[in-house]
């Protein structure tokens, strides 16, 4: 056989390849993640702690077999709460879960966030929510995010 037939063949069995893993991943959306409740744990070493309890909902046919969550709070685009988490339930089709996650506070943040407010005062701030959710198996990684604005100003 010749060198180019070999490549040939070569070519297509990739090709083949390539598509036979691609029909294994499948199509889902994205699950729905509210913030179920949000209170402060005891210092551990200093540093509040918080537990933050999430409900996430799961419209798809199939089970979320999730491996992990990383998550984080932002403010004025300032991230002053972050975690990990690899404690998670297993979620079935069309069914929804609490997960329950801890997180710390990140002072150095929290300092600048101060200082810039004592600079610029504001009746409003920006938050967003950001998780990433890791799956087992062939689940693409799912990103969520949820944003909104806190008014400060007292309602008259």
């Amino acid at each position: 056989m010749s060198a180019a037939a070999l490549r040939f063949l070569a070519l297509c069995l990739s090709l083949a390849l390539l598509g036979a893993c691609s029909s294994l991943v499948s199509d889902m959306d994205p699950p729905k993640v509210t913030m179920e409740s949000f209170r402060s744990l005891p210092a551990q070493g200093g540093a509040p702690r918080f537990e933050i309890k999430l409900r996430v909902q799961n419209p798809n046919k199939e089970p979320l077999n999730i491996v992990g969550i990383s998550y984080g709070i932002e403010i004025l685009d300032r991230e002053l709460v972050s975690g990990v988490s690899n404690d998670v339930p297993h979620i079935d089709a069309y069914d929804e879960g609490v997960v329950t996650l801890n997180a710390s506070l990140q002072w150095f943040e929290v300092v600048r966030l101060l200082t810039s407010l004592g600079s610029a005062p504001t009746d409003e701030l920006q938050y967003r929510f950001s998780a990433k959710i890791d799956f087992e198996g062939f689940v693409p990684t799912q990103r969520v995010e949820e944003t909104g604005t806190i008014n400060l100003s007292q309602p008259r």
